[in-house]
Formats: C-alpha cells, structure tokens, sequence
C-alpha cells in the first residue's frame, strides 16, 4: 500500500515522503480498514512541527492523521463488533498515527459504525474536531449532556468558522438550546456562522473583535478559544462573567501558565485545557447527528490522496472555513 509519512521534525509539506508499506494485518482486538476518506486537523502539522516534542510522535518515520473513514476488510477473530464490508469511522491513537496511507489497522474499540446516510467525508470529519469541541462543551466547560437547563447562559466560541469552531457552535445550540451564543469570525464567513446558530458574530479583525466584546453586552459565563493565534488573558478576563470558566484547546506554554497562575490565586475565572479523548459512545453520539440532519460538518476542500501535500499545506495555512479532507 502507499503511505506518507516524515521522517524528522519541520519540513512542512515538503517534508512528506511518499512509501510502500505492507497492507498491515490485524492483532488481537483489532480491524483492517480501507481508508476512503482522511481528515486533516491542525494538531497533524503542530506534531511534524515539533510543538508537542518529544512526546509526539512515539518514533520515526512517522505516519501522520488520525481520523479516518472507510471499510473493513479484515477482522481479528476475537472482535464480534464488526465485520468484513462495514462502513466505519475510526480515531486513531496520536503517538501511533497512521491515516494517511490507504489502509489503517484500528482497535476495535476506537472505531463505531458509519450509517449510509454519512459520506466518508463527513464520517472521517467526526473525530477529532466534533469530539475537541464536545467535550470541550461538555466535560471541561460544564454544559449538560442532556440538553437540560445549565447556569450557563452566555457562550464565546472564538474562531468559530474552522473545524472545530463551526462545530462546537452548532453543540453549545443542541446541548444548551437557550443558551446566547457569541461568535468570531472573519468578515467572508459572518454569514455561515450566523447560519450555524451563533445569536451574534463579530469580525474578529474590527476593535471589538480584538477585545472580544459582544455587541449585546453581554458577559461570558464560558468561554471556548478555538483560536491558533494567542488572545492574551486580561482580554479574555475583562469580558468574561465572575464565576466563569475558559476552555484552551492548545496547551501552548503561554495557556498552562495561565492556568497555573489562576489556581494558585483561587480566581473565581477558571481555565481549563482540553486534551481530546476517545470516546467511542462520544462519537457514535455525533455521527448519528449527522445522520438525523441535526448536525452538519462544514467541508472546505476535498483533495485526491495524490495531492496529500497540497492538503497538508492547507492545513499549516490555516484559513480553512471548515473541515479539509484527503480522498483515497
């Protein structure tokens, strides 16, 4: 099978090497999949980038990606869950990787049934990006599960137009439905993030997209930072509510100290820093979302695997309105 892969820290797109791997076969507890579809997240690139160095990734050469979508062609002979000719979603684990090649061997347990209804597109956009944002809203910023009423009244989501942020606008709607939804964008997508459900969006390129200001007034009892880019947190803190919570989804040095200097002085503003778990239950949640209509995943560009790198590129650029997929 081809595979791509890196060998070392940097290099960007031009640092993919394209190789001929055995079709791998699987282990205990184990399917083979043929990869149809591969979505591309920034923590890809930030991996190749030597930001999570050196716990990521396990070793070199390295395939890159985790989420992908396609069927099953072997099964191990103690899995009962699956079989030969399914459909599915699958995450794989980080420091292994290994999506970006034409065939992945999954655990059985990080894989959940894709109905006919969800593309391979939109089923391998169903990670890591609707569970970042899931458990951002749910497990570290505190709404309900169940849709049920929540003291959390006012919601930021900063960067509201990318993967994870066009996402976790649409899931603060379904878990909090009368909660009032503050949004950033960029001028071009104000439109599509309005139509996801935001109450309000703002430019985040205007001064009050630098300070964060809800046109409304408001005041944020949560508050979701999708963004790359660092907001400094006196600007974060000057619109949020007293008894307020912050999500990071990037545990850049700059996010941990603020979330050590915010324990330390017992401030009624708390921070949280997100790491992504995989949570089978969690993602059959979401692809049966996207099956009854009630969520939908935003696709900015589709590539052929024989312009990975293009898609790879894409992704460092980070302009993407939505999801960026490799076909195979």
């Amino acid at each position: 099978m081809e595979a791509i892969q890196y060998s070392s820290y940097k290099g960007g797109a031009a640092g993919l090497k394209r190789v001929q791997l055995p079709i791998p076969e699987p282990k205990k507890g184990e399917i083979v999949v043929k990869v149809e579809a591969i979505s591309l997240n920034p923590f890809d690139w930030k991996i190749q980038a030597a930001n999570v160095r050196p716990f990521l990734p396990s070793k070199f050469p390295f395939t890159p990606c985790t989420d992908i979508a396609g069927e099953v062609i072997k099964v191990a002979s103690d899995v009962k869950k699956f079989k030969v000719g399914d459909k599915v979603v699958a995450m794989l684990p980080p420091p292994n990787g290994g999506g970006l090649a034409e065939y992945a061997a999954v655990k059985a347990t990080q894989a959940v049934i894709r109905p006919h209804q969800v593309s391979a597109a939109e089923g391998a956009s169903l990670a890591t990006a609707p569970l970042t944002a899931y458990q951002a809203l749910t497990g570290s910023g505190g709404l309900p599960k169940d849709g049920s009423m929540t003291h959390i009244k006012n919601i930021l989501i900063t960067a509201a137009s990318g993967g994870v942020g066009h996402l976790a606008v649409q899931l603060a709607k379904i878990l909090a439905p009368k909660s009032h939804v503050t949004a950033t964008a960029g001028a071009r997508n104000i439109d599509f993030v309005l139509s996801l459900g935001a109450d309000e969006v703002i430019d985040y390129k205007t001064p009050e997209g630098k300070t964060l200001q809800s046109p409304s007034g408001k005041k944020y009892d949560l508050v979701v930072d999708c963004a790359a880019a660092g907001t400094p947190w006196s600007t974060f803190s000057k619109v949020m509510s007293e008894k307020s919570k912050i999500v990071f989804l990037d545990p850049s040095p700059k996010n941990l100290w603020t979330l050590i200097v915010r324990k330390i002085t017992l401030s009624k503003k708390k921070v949280g820093i997100l790491f992504t778990a995989q949570k089978s239950d969690e993602l059959e949640f979401l692809v049966n979302l996207i099956k009854d209509e009630k969520l939908r995943v935003k696709i900015d560009t589709v590539y052929p695997f024989s312009k990975a790198e293009d898609a790879w590129a894409k992704c460092i650029d980070g302009h993407a309105t939505g999801k960026i997929i490799v076909e195979t």
